[in-house]
């Protein structure tokens, strides 16, 4: 029983990273749209320039929405994990969606930081 909950507290410690973690990117996606909104707002801007930076505006609105989705799924097996603790029991379910909410916390994590090298190469070439 005491391993069970250490693993449990384990899982735990992993969905508060995550979930700090993606805060952060929340937070820093803000930030580049407030420096693409900036850069919007000049007159000199060339077509092409334009067109990557409603680009990048629609990739961040993306990225924003598969934030909230991945921090809502966080949340339900923070929920799981409570209640198991709770109910004492462990079945191996809430270890099957941490194992899928981590694959997709790295795929998420390598498109954030693909979109964000993307970002800044633009802010770059435009600033």
């Amino acid at each position: 029983m005491e391993t069970k909950v250490m693993y449990l507290s384990d899982l735990k410690f992993n969905i508060d990273t995550w979930k700090r973690e993606l805060r952060f990117h929340l937070d820093e996606m803000d930030t580049f749209q407030e420096k693409l909104d900036e850069i919007n707002n000049r007159q000199d801007l060339e077509v092409i320039a334009l067109k990557n930076l409603d680009g990048f505006q629609n990739r961040i609105l993306i990225e924003q929405d598969a934030i909230a989705k991945l921090k809502h799924r966080c949340r339900n097996i923070l929920a799981g994990i409570n209640r198991k603790v709770y109910e004492n029991d462990t079945n191996s379910q809430i270890f099957d969606d941490q194992y899928a909410l981590r694959e997709d916390m790295r795929n998420y994590i390598h498109l954030h930081y693909e979109l964000k090298e993307e970002i800044m190469d633009f802010l770059l070439l435009n600033s």
